[in-house]
């Protein structure tokens, strides 16, 4: 027995496990754990990049371009409710089936796969949106000489826009469990690490695309009769994202190598440590159908709840930024429209470009400040550290407020025809772009990384709890889209009163974190998930 033992441990080495991890804060819940080596953990996580460089594109691109098919400023933030509601349903019902999958492939690998190949769905639709609505008679004219609105195009972007928000939640409930999974307790800072500098190379290259406008020339082919230069940036930036996004997922798919859970439960048996508390009874969870996912909401660890409210205030304070970043570049700093006359375009297009290069070097930020988390909250601990970067962000978001309306008093002031941005505004738009970064890896991060811990430590399953935080993420988000355009269309055109509602925002949630988070220390915070994410 004990000779067959260590042969599986050296068959483990060989394929890159380099041990199993039973007992412990992690254990109790989560069963033996194998925990992979470095290089394996780092392809392991690959496919957070990949995803994440199509939600890059997504961010910088799609807001500005369904307005050039006709949608208005005010319904193009209602275009972003799919993402709620696509987040609020399948996010924890998957994040519930996955802790449970029994499937020979593992427990998060058929999600993930399965969402990776609608995302490719959704990409494809995205990109030839315009065709499809010209076959369908938009149109006859050329798209240089058409102007006007192009319904069908619409419907069918906004129906690829669903598709790929539905797909994005269904992969980032078990990507981010997937970690947990295979890093191990004593793995689990380095794990997340790993997993958040994948995410903010995703977002730079992706937004180095956004920013690109050069991708009709490279591939002419892509320009038709109703596809001319900004939808042919657009249709080219996504199928590389399409590519990109298949080769990670194969890396993912090879050394992302799960335990099956009935594999987990037998050798739980064997060296006598306890299995997943939600799958104690396994053929009773399934007879019970989706009920169970409504009950499991009672097995929640305490101070949870509060976790799930700050987060819902600090997000309702960065989706008007978070939806209109690069609109607001193009509107607010470059002077431009996207259906005005064809400087007031080619203004907004070149407000879009510089907008995708703000969120690059936001981005970059974003990728350093992941390492720096760690530390700080070691040193501060992860409740003042939260509470801290949403004081910040309060008065970026007001600094935000005033850069535009500085911009468009001394456009106004100057001669209307000469459609120009001045340097020192371009200058400051771009820095508030850089510096955002840093409140943002917070967001990405600790929110997450607190609820490792609260799983880990008082129950409730890792899946579960990462699916159920994403409520607090969806549910703003259906606030800012149902709410910000029809706001900013009752003060003007322009996203300035979005942005200042969610200046408010976030110094309310600064003062209910201050009192309500639980108070982890900075040891605590060592084997807390660091991970980033939307």
């Amino acid at each position: 027995m004990e000779k067959g033992r260590k042969g599986e441990l050296e068959m483990m080495e060989a394929a890159g496990l380099e041990k199993i991890e039973g007992g412990g804060d992690s254990s109790s819940e989560q069963g033996p754990v194998r925990q992979v080596s470095l290089m394996r953990l780092v392809l392991a996580c690959a496919v957070a990049g990949g995803v994440q460089y199509g939600w890059a594109l997504q961010l910088s691109l799609l807001t500005p371009y369904v307005q050039t098919l006709g949608l208005s400023h005010a319904l193009s933030s209602m275009m972003w409710i799919c993402g709620p509601i696509a987040g609020f349903v399948v996010q924890p019902i998957v994040g519930y089936r996955s802790d449970r999958c029994r499937l020979a492939f593992g427990r998060r690998r058929p999600f993930i796969l399965a969402g990776c190949f609608f995302i490719c769905i959704a990409v494809l639709i995205i990109g030839f949106s315009s065709d499809i609505g010209f076959a369908l008679g938009d149109t006859k004219l050329h798209c240089r000489d058409y102007t006007g609105s192009r319904v069908h195009a619409a419907v069918i972007f906004v129906l690829g826009f669903w598709i790929l928000d539905f797909s994005n939640n269904l992969v980032q409930a078990p990507a981010r469990a997937l970690i947990s999974d295979l890093s191990g307790a004593k793995g689990c800072n380095q794990a997340n690490a790993i997993f958040c500098s994948w995410m903010a190379f995703g977002n730079i290259i992706g937004y180095a695309s956004g920013s690109t406008g050069a991708y009709y020339k490279w591939f002419p082919f892509l320009m038709t009769k109703a596809c001319c230069e900004a939808c042919a940036n657009l249709k080219g930036a996504f199928l590389i994202a399409m590519v990109l996004l298949l080769i990670s997922l194969t890396v993912t798919v090879i050394f992302a190598n799960e335990v099956p859970l009935s594999e987990m439960e037998a050798e739980a048996r064997e060296t006598g440590e306890s299995t997943l508390t939600e799958i104690d009874s396994p053929k009773k969870e399934e007879n019970g159908g989706i009920f169970n996912f409504f009950r499991s909401f009672k097995k929640l660890p305490p101070g949870m709840l509060s976790v799930l409210l700050v987060t819902c205030l600090t997000w309702l304070a960065w989706f008007p930024f978070n939806m209109y970043d690069t609109d607001w570049m193009g509107r607010e700093i470059y002077h431009g429209e996207p259906k005005g006359t064809p400087s007031q375009v080619r203004a907004y297009e070149r407000g879009v470009r510089d907008g995708a290069f703000g969120l690059l070097l936001n981005s970059i930020v974003l990728g350093a400040t992941s390492f720096l988390i760690e530390p700080m909250c070691r040193l501060w601990s992860a409740r003042r550290v939260w509470v801290t970067t949403n004081v910040i962000l309060c008065v970026l978001m007001a600094v935000t407020c005033i850069i535009g309306s500085w911009s468009l008093k001394e456009f106004h002031n100057t001669n209307q025809q000469n459609i120009t941005v001045r340097k020192d505004v371009r200058a400051l738009a771009l820095t508030l772009f850089t510096v955002l970064g840093f409140p943002l890896a917070i967001l990405y991060s600790i929110p997450f990384a607190v609820t490792a811990q609260l799983a880990a430590t008082q129950g409730g399953g890792q899946g579960l709890c990462v699916g159920i935080l994403n409520i607090s993420i969806v549910l703003p988000q259906v606030i800012v889209s149902l709410g910000a355009g029809p706001w900013d269309q009752l003060f003007g055109k322009n996203n300035t009163p979005a942005f200042a509602v969610a200046s408010v925002v976030g110094l309310v949630g600064a003062i209910v974190g201050f009192f309500k988070l639980p108070r982890l220390s900075g040891q605590s915070f060592k084997t807390i998930a660091i991970g980033g994410g939307h």
